[in-house]
C-alpha cells in the first residue's frame, strides 16, 4: 500500500516459487523487493538463482528483511542485491530508496 500510495504498481508473491513464476513472464518488473525469509526457499537463494542468469543482469533487487546482522547484510549485497533495508523501516526511507533505484537502476559494481 505504501508504494501504491506514491503511484507504483506492485505485484506480490508470497513464496520464491510464486516470485519465479512472475519473473518468467515479460515484461520483467522494474524492481524486485525481496524478503530473505520466504516459506519455501530463502530469498538469498532466489537472488543467487536470479543473478546466475544473464537475463536478470539489469533487474535491480532491494532486500527488505528483518535480518539485520552486518554479516547477513554483506552476504545479501555480495549475492547481488543493490540495496539492503532492514525492518522495521521508516516509510520515507523505503520510498526514497525505491524511487532512487527506479531512477538510477543497478549499482555500477553490481
Amino acid at each position: 500500500m505504501l508504494l501504491a500510495h506514491i503511484g507504483i504498481e506492485t505485484i506480490a508473491a508470497e513464496t520464491a516459487a510464486a516470485a519465479a513464476q512472475v519473473l518468467r513472464h515479460e515484461p520483467l518488473p522494474d524492481l524486485v523487493l525481496l524478503d530473505l525469509m520466504l516459506p519455501d526457499v530463502s530469498g538469498l537463494e532466489l537472488l543467487r538463482q536470479m543473478r546466475s542468469k544473464k537475463y536478470f543482469d539489469k533487474l535491480p533487487v532491494i532486500i527488505l528483511s528483518v535480518l539485520a546482522d552486518p554479516e547477513q547484510i554483506r552476504e545479501g549485497l555480495n549475492a547481488g542485491a543493490d540495496r539492503y533495508i532492514t525492518k522495521p523501516y521508516i516509510s520515507n526511507n523505503l520510498t526514497n530508496v525505491v524511487l532512487d533505484v527506479l531512477r538510477t537502476g543497478r549499482r555500477q559494481n553490481a
